[in-house]
């Protein structure tokens, strides 16, 4: 394979692009101004344009520079984590699932949702949470091997995907010691004297939450909204408000922030789907994580 340019003056251009100028360069490099000019120059000569060019008393880059410096960005990351990466392939192997959580899932069912496959010997989970868009992105890109979501994927002609349903639990609501006794008695008549706590409208489950109240009659006093279903388990617990929550959650939200079942929230369902990139998933673990639906 022949190279178009030597990729140690590409570092020496990295580095000058980064510390600003020429004589930060040299001394970050521990060598003269002169030798990192000239390797400079040597790469500019061989790629055929100009990558620096003087702005005051220093240097600024070029259109061609800013291309430049933007691979060589990747070429240098990518190498600096070359080492840790080898080390790695002479370990024990291990099996990679990399899981894209849609930032609307609850968190506190994400655990559950994939528990099938944290037993597996030697797993190494790989999560990444965002936006639908850029999780479906990663996934076309085969950067995720599956995405967690509380909604099936958008139709997308140019994007061929797939959404499998893992199941679904009842909405129920949940208190703190604080506000446990009151909010259970006369339920759900006595959401109408306590503070509650809702998801925003980002939420699958908000508009149902609210014809829910609305049918029962119900106008309470909302103390606050959150986007991060995490957060609006850490308000509740605190004594902020009573929450709707997965009835599939109890057990789980009992040991970690001591708040109470109230009772159900009948008629209200939060639904899971994984979304891939095939009908018939291919990997193993994903399989795994469809046969619970």
């Amino acid at each position: 394979m022949s190279l178009a340019f030597n990729y140690r003056h590409l570092y020496y251009f990295w580095v000058v692009a980064k510390e600003g100028g020429m004589s930060r360069a040299a001394a970050q490099l521990d060598m003269a101004v002169q030798t990192v000019s000239a390797q400079v120059r040597e790469l500019e000569r061989d790629l055929g344009c100009q990558l620096l060019k003087p702005a005051g008393r220093g240097l600024a880059l070029t259109e061609a520079g800013l291309v430049a410096l933007q691979q060589a960005e990747q070429i240098f990351q990518l190498g600096q984590m070359l080492p840790a990466q080898v080390r790695a392939a002479t370990q024990r192997p291990s099996v990679r699932l990399a899981v894209g959580i849609a930032d609307g899932l609850p968190k506190l069912e994400v655990q559950r949702l994939l528990q099938p496959v944290l037993g597996v010997a030697d797993l190494r989970l790989m999560c990444d949470e965002g936006e639908m868009a850029d999780l479906l992105a990663d996934l076309a890109l085969h950067k995720l091997d599956v995405v967690l979501t509380d909604h099936p994927a958008p139709f997308n002609a140019q994007l061929k995907v797939h959404s499998h349903p893992l199941g679904s639990s009842e909405m129920a609501w949940y208190a703190s010691p604080h506000w446990w006794s009151q909010a259970q008695q006369g339920f759900p008549a006595s959401l109408q004297d306590v503070p509650i706590l809702l998801p925003t409208a980002h939420s699958v489950v908000r508009s149902p939450l609210d014809r829910w109240l609305a049918q029962q009659g119900l106008r309470p006093r909302v103390a606050g909204e959150f986007e991060d279903s995490a957060l609006l388990e850490t308000f509740g617990a605190t004594g902020l408000g009573v929450f709707p929550a997965a009835l599939a959650s109890q057990d789980d939200l009992l040991k970690r922030s001591q708040v109470r079942l109230i009772g159900a929230c009948d008629g209200v369902q939060q639904h899971y789907y994984a979304i891939s990139t095939e009908r018939k998933v291919a990997h193993p673990l994903v399989q795994q994580l469809l046969r619970q639906g």
